[in-house]
């Protein structure tokens, strides 16, 4: 799978990534964007944001859910095409949808608030991130694939 490169902040210069820069999956399938999007995120508030937005840019379907277990179920039931996973939840972290992504061979990026000081296991330490705020241009990059994939 290739990688594009999105970033979450601007820089001064738009053709120069900041340090903030995630690498976006290219999808094999031509279409510019996942058909099928879940969302694991624990605030209300920012899951509907995301989730406008996902549609707004196209995204036909963007399923939410706000814990590891009903992650796990919607991946279960039918696997997306990509997801947005908050590394923090309430009460547990993200890590074993990631491990599950990561099995599936899905496509994901992990979205925090806290920058740098997020605490992510090695395994999962070049996996994508977003920074919350997120830019839609950030978001679409992150979804965006590239023409030649």
């Amino acid at each position: 799978m290739r990688w594009a490169q999105a970033s979450c902040r601007g820089s001064p210069d738009p053709k120069t990534p900041t340090q903030d820069a995630i690498m976006a999956p290219v999808l094999p399938n031509g279409s510019g964007r996942p058909a099928d999007v879940l969302i694991v995120e624990d605030d209300p508030i920012i899951a509907i944001d995301f989730e406008d937005r996902l549609t707004g840019f196209g995204v036909a379907s963007v399923r939410t859910v706000g814990s590891v277990t009903q992650a796990l179920d919607a991946i279960a039931k039918r696997a997306p095409d990509f997801a947005l996973l908050d590394v923090e939840l309430i009460r547990e972290k993200s890590f074993a949808v990631a491990e599950r992504l990561v099995a599936l061979n899905i496509p994901f990026v992990f979205v925090t608030g806290y920058g740098a000081d997020a605490r992510i296991p090695p395994e999962f330490a070049g996996q994508p991130r977003l920074q919350k705020p997120c830019s839609s241009d950030a978001l679409e990059a992150a979804l965006q694939v590239r023409a030649g994939g």
